[in-house]
């Protein structure tokens, strides 16, 4: 991944903190690397928040509008793999995280994030994505 392409994703996770915080959503965990071993499995959880007693696990993905490949609208990147491996890593973060607050469910949400030629961006927030 290019150092331009790091940037912008800094950048929406970010915005996409933010914009959870405004709507209520305590923030609790960025890019919270999760890696277990024995299952293979390793990766990254972008934003874990609480919002209500609704533990959330978000997906941030950025794109520039008018691209000439991958999906219409960032959002629309998070397909059945990564879904499979995002729920992988919320288990595996779950049993590792003694100081959670209590919950009473769990949401999988996404933010795309599409930023236009003058640098202005747009959210798109789906709240129980998957």
């Amino acid at each position: 991944m290019t150092v331009a392409r790091q940037r912008l994703g800094r950048r929406a996770e970010e915005l996409a903190a933010a914009c959870l915080a405004e709507a209520g959503v305590l923030v609790i965990g960025r890019n919270a690397r999760v890696r277990e071993a024995g299952a293979g499995l390793s990766g990254e959880l972008d934003l874990i928040g609480i919002v209500g007693r609704q533990l959330l696990f978000v997906e941030v993905k950025a794109g520039r509008a008018g691209r000439r490949s991958g999906p219409e609208r960032p959002a629309l990147a998070v397909g059945r793999r990564k879904q499979v491996q995002i729920r992988r890593l919320a288990r595996a973060w779950l049993a590792s995280a003694p100081d959670t607050p209590p919950f009473d469910g769990i949401r999988f949400d996404v933010v795309g994030v599409t930023y236009a030629a003058d640098g202005s961006a747009a959210v798109e927030w789906i709240r129980g994505a998957f």
